[in-house]
């Protein structure tokens, strides 16, 4: 079983998951932007947005098939902002044509609370310049990841991203049966 924890940059996607991951000691925890990270040392990212590249979206779908099928009796906890209908439709499709059992969660989150949480973290300590292209990228796609909530599959949940992390695991682990 996948459990996919979408929402805006700031909505509380990791939080969520190591709360889970708490509450769920066998689930593993695989983080797509990993994948990214690998692809931009190997090849340019024209856009600056790893998930423009095919591959990017390929390989995270592979990796949890391979994932899940490797190791069925633990769930994998996602936590990917993941908004591009086109692309959730790629990597939920492979994933459903594996049969692998995807549970999908959006954390929905006022834009003055994500711009809060957002500057009041820290992605690059040490390169406080770096830091500031950080916010301002992910600020930047606070509207299309609010928009794309009218575009996500049927299925996904919709979960309220100012509640407390155990409230939310507790809503998530009730879907899920875990």
């Amino acid at each position: 079983m996948i459990v996919w924890v979408n929402g805006a940059f700031g909505s509380g996607k990791s939080t969520l998951v190591e709360e889970l991951r708490g509450r769920w000691p066998d689930a593993l925890v695989f983080d797509p932007e990993v994948i990214g990270y690998v692809l931009r040392e190997i090849v340019e990212v024209p856009t600056g947005d790893f998930q423009d590249l095919r591959l990017w979206r390929r390989q995270v779908a592979g990796f949890l098939v391979g994932l899940a099928e490797e190791y069925r009796r633990r769930p994998v906890l996602v936590p990917m902002t993941l908004v591009n209908p086109d692309y959730v439709a790629e990597v939920f499709g492979a994933i459903e044509a594996a049969r692998i059992p995807l549970h999908h969660f959006f954390l929905n989150v006022p834009k003055d609370v994500l711009i809060t949480r957002i500057d009041g973290r820290s992605f690059t300590p040490d390169a406080p310049e770096q830091d500031e292209r950080v916010r301002r990228w992910c600020k930047d796609r606070i509207a299309a990841c609010t928009a794309a909530a009218d575009t996500l599959p049927a299925a996904t949940v919709f979960l309220d991203g100012e509640s407390s992390p155990g409230e939310l695991a507790e809503l998530v682990l009730g879907r899920v049966g875990g």
